[in-house]
C-alpha cells in the first residue's frame, strides 16, 4: 500500500472512490445521492493509503456532486447512500430546489459560452476578396463606468429598428442559442455587460446578446 502512486487529479480520484467503493460512487451511468458528511468518512477509510490528499479529496467530492450526471438523480424522496450502499436518509424539498437551480445556472453559463464561441469564428472570405493592407481601427473597449449606456442590436433587428438606451437596474432579456432568460443590468465594465439571470446567476454578457 505504501508504494501506491499519488492520485492528483479529480478524474483519478473519483475512478479510484468507484473500484473501491462501487456501491456508493460510479464513473458513468447512474449516480447515487452521497450521504451527508460522507467526505468524514472517507478520510477515515482512505488515510492508511496516504495517496489521496484531503484537499484533493475535497475537490474531487465537490466536482463529483455538482456534474449534471449526479444533479439529475436528485429527486424528491430518493434515499441518500453511504459507501457500502446503505441506505442513510431520504433527499427533502430543498436539496432538490439546491440542485435544479445548480443545473440551470450551468446550462445557462454553457450556452452563452456556446454563443461567445460562436460569434468569434471567423467569417470565410468572400472569392477573389482583397485583403486590405492596413489594419482597420479597433473598437474601443467599453469605459469600466456603471454610468455608461449603449444600445445593443438583437439577431432579430433590422437596420431601421431602434432601441431605448440600457441603464443599471433594467430588465431585460438575455438571449443563449435559441433561448432567451430574464435578467436585470448590473454594471458595465470593459469587455461587455455584468448581468443577473433570474436563478441569481451573475456574469457578462456582450451587447448583442441582450434584448428587451
Amino acid at each position: 500500500m505504501e508504494n501506491q502512486p499519488k492520485l492528483n487529479n479529480n478524474k483519478e480520484i473519483i475512478a479510484f472512490l468507484a473500484e473501491r467503493f462501487p456501491q456508493c460512487f460510479t464513473t458513468k451511468g447512474k449516480a447515487f445521492p452521497l450521504k451527508i458528511r460522507i467526505f468524514q468518512d472517507l478520510v477515515a477509510r482512505i488515510e492508511e493509503l496516504n495517496n489521496v490528499s484531503k484537499t484533493k479529496l475535497r475537490a474531487a467530492l465537490r466536482r463529483y456532486t455538482s456534474s449534471w450526471r449526479y444533479l439529475y438523480e436528485i429527486k424528491i424522496g430518493i434515499e441518500r447512500v453511504d459507501l457500502e450502499g446503505n441506505p442513510c436518509g431520504k433527499l427533502e424539498q430543498q436539496h432538490v430546489d439546491h440542485a435544479k437551480k445548480q443545473l440551470e445556472e450551468a446550462k445557462a453559463h454553457l450556452q452563452l459560452k456556446k454563443a461567445e464561441q460562436q460569434i468569434k469564428k471567423p467569417k470565410p472570405a468572400a472569392p477573389n476578396a482583397k485583403i486590405p493592407t492596413q489594419q482597420q481601427p479597433k473598437h474601443s473597449p467599453l469605459p469600466d463606468s456603471a454610468h455608461q449606456i449603449v444600445k445593443p442590436i438583437p439577431a432579430s433587428s433590422t437596420p431601421s429598428t431602434t432601441m431605448p438606451e440600457l441603464k443599471i437596474g433594467q430588465t431585460i432579456k438575455v438571449k443563449a442559442g435559441q433561448k432567451a432568460m430574464n435578467g436585470t443590468v448590473l454594471e458595465f465594465v470593459k469587455n461587455g455587460i455584468r448581468v443577473q439571470l433570474s436563478s441569481g446567476l451573475a456574469m457578462i454578457v456582450r451587447a448583442e446578446h441582450l434584448q428587451l
